[in-house]
């Protein structure tokens, strides 16, 4: 072999590595993207701010004890990580990322360098690495759709718009000038009670964004689930009801008027509305087992496999949680505020 040939076979060698480090770097970049049935978190918990998410043995939660930043522990309360400063929200997880609303703190690697704090939308690792801002904004609510990210976004100027961008940063786009939250994804379809002319159930057909009204009731913030949609019942004082699909009926759940309330698996935990005995209770989907959780005021009604969290309406902290199946034993989310604590050390 000449030395020619050798200095051709050496850049020929290098020029093959070269290109497949190039290839692994431009695949290693790519977000995959997700099932069109992907859902990022139960609309029940969205519904109620977004503060815990499960996905495949991990909770990844808002930690009221240290100002809402991102956390990520066992369903037993067990390894409790703590993954940045930033004030979280709506918080969605599938395949290998997060995704979530931020309010305050934490960074965008979409700015100058890392030092950008700015709320938004962002996507991290599973670990809380690798934070990127997907759109700069204030938003309501937002709920992972197959690989779009579909988020109710305020602007003070503008008002209130449907908007969405998919995973990987791309598409973003206004889906309506409308107020639609997007909480309720089943099936390629996103559910929501009309807010301007209607009160109906409609749906919003995620393929080509097209909207229909699916049933006329008097509803808010709808949760379908197995043939039924459970809502707030507008026209009776915010009673809670269910209506069937498949035999087009209503069934009367309570007569309580509500202020919220979130369906889990065979349970429902709802906030009894009264002025002489307000109270968080629980019942079974049919309305059956009736019981009184905590008498008094809470909102922000979280549920996971093992416990529903919840807190004394417009106070963050004490959490409160109780097993999610079992009997009634509400106490406080101690291992969040250790956390906390040892964190600030």
């Amino acid at each position: 072999m000449t030395g020619r040939q050798k200095n051709i076979l050496i850049f020929s060698i290098a020029g093959v590595i070269l290109l497949a480090i190039l290839l692994m770097v431009i695949l290693g970049g790519r977000i995959p993207m997700n099932d069109d049935a992907t859902v990022g978190n139960t609309p029940g918990n969205l519904n109620n701010g977004g503060y815990f998410c499960e996905m495949d043995g991990r909770v990844y939660f808002a930690n009221a004890y240290d100002n809402f930043a991102l956390y990520s522990m066992n369903p037993d309360e067990t390894d409790l990580i703590k993954f940045n400063d930033g004030a979280v929200s709506s918080i969605n997880a599938a395949g290998n990322y997060l995704y979530y609303a931020q309010i305050s703190g934490g960074t965008d690697s979409g700015g100058i360098g890392n030092a950008v704090r700015i709320s938004g939308i962002y996507r991290s690792s599973l670990k809380g690495k690798s934070v990127v801002g997907l759109d700069r904004c204030d938003i309501v609510s937002m709920q992972l759709c197959g690989s779009y990210l579909y988020y109710e976004k305020y602007d003070k100027q503008i008002g209130t718009s449907l908007d969405k961008v998919r995973i990987d940063k791309k598409d973003r786009q206004t889906v309506a000038e409308a107020i639609i939250n997007p909480n309720c994804y089943v099936n390629g379809k996103i559910y929501y009670n009309g807010a301007a002319e209607d009160h109906y159930l409609h749906s919003l057909d995620v393929s080509t964004d097209r909207d229909s009204v699916v049933w006329q009731g008097n509803i808010w913030n709808p949760i379908v689930q197995e043939g039924y949609v459970y809502y707030m019942d507008v026209a009776e004082n915010y009673r809670l009801c269910r209506y069937s699909f498949n035999n087009d009926v209503v069934e009367v759940l309570t007569n309580d008027r509500i202020d919220m309330f979130n369906v889990y698996d065979s349970y429902i935990y709802y906030q009894v509305s009264s002025a002489d005995s307000p109270a968080l209770k629980r019942m079974r989907t049919d309305g059956s087992s009736q019981e009184t959780v905590r008498e008094g005021v809470y909102q922000n009604i979280n549920i996971t496999s093992e416990y529903v969290y919840f807190n004394s309406f417009n106070e963050a902290t004490p959490v409160y949680k109780t097993y999610t199946y079992g009997p009634v034993n509400v106490t406080t989310f101690d291992a969040a505020r250790e956390a906390a604590l040892k964190n600030l050390k």
